[in-house]
């Protein structure tokens, strides 16, 4: 088991936000810091905040970074909310670069699983297990055996058209002013096709919404598979992106 003392950093939409991380509980050591993410989505300024984040937390060594993308080996292949002059960029290597430290990246779903399976909601499940994190949109993480197969993208499974995440994610709801009764059909829409496509043992629901699953969850009936809210709900990321790094 890994211990000790580690760091993560978890990029959003919204803010980059980031904490040092017990990497024995995957419990946050020290107060989250966190700094709007820039609105231009420029690629200086956004690492130039994330080291901002890493300094502004009295941080100095290497840590973990999450990133809402496709991410193979530190090069982004997917940027869906910061634009596409991020595709292609080897965002690992320059966060190294730029802050003098180790860094590993990863797709923010992918993050935010590892900590559910080793902590939180999916601690000790076998089979097939999903990690989804509603927000902006839909994060995917699958397992199989508590192993993870990265950079799954499920939010971008098509229903009537259109990527799932576009009219399920909690941002539509949002945007739409949809009551959780108005919203709960999409949401059992989206999660019966994930239970018939991959025939999941468990299927996690995280992000920040998930603090009042019981407001939601509930209405969703039918699937073959348990689903349950997550457990670290928006400290996952932060506390995956640690733990990556310290387990290579």
């Amino acid at each position: 088991m890994v211990t000790g003392i580690g760091f993560g950093v978890d990029i959003g939409g919204s803010g980059i936000k980031g904490a040092q991380v017990d990497l024995a509980t995957g419990e946050l050591a020290s107060e989250r810091t966190k700094i709007p993410t820039p609105r231009s989505y420029d690629i200086d300024e956004v690492v130039q905040t994330v080291l901002d984040v890493v300094a502004k937390a009295g941080w100095e060594g290497p840590f973990g970074c999450t990133f809402p993308g496709i991410v193979k080996r530190g090069v982004l292949h997917s940027a869906a909310n910061f634009g596409p002059h991020w595709i292609g960029l080897d965002l690992q290597t320059m966060l190294a670069e730029r802050s003098g430290h180790e860094v590993h990246l990863l797709n923010d779903a992918d993050a935010a699983g590892l900590a559910e399976v080793d902590f939180g909601a999916a601690r000790g499940r076998d089979g097939v297990v999903i990690v989804t994190t509603l927000g902006t949109g839909i994060g995917s993480a699958l397992f199989l055996d508590g192993k993870l197969v990265p950079n799954t993208e499920l939010g971008h499974l098509e229903i009537d058209g259109a990527a799932a995440e576009t009219r399920t994610s909690s941002a539509a709801k949002e945007r739409e002013g949809l009551s959780y009764k108005e919203w709960a059909p999409r949401l059992q829409r989206y999660y019966a096709m994930l239970d018939f496509l991959f025939s999941p043992d468990l299927i996690v629901v995280g992000g920040g919404i998930s603090r009042k699953s019981e407001k939601f969850l509930p209405l969703i009936t039918g699937l073959r598979c348990e689903i349950v809210p997550a457990a670290l709900e928006n400290q996952a990321g932060i506390a995956g992106a640690a733990m990556a790094l310290a387990e290579g």
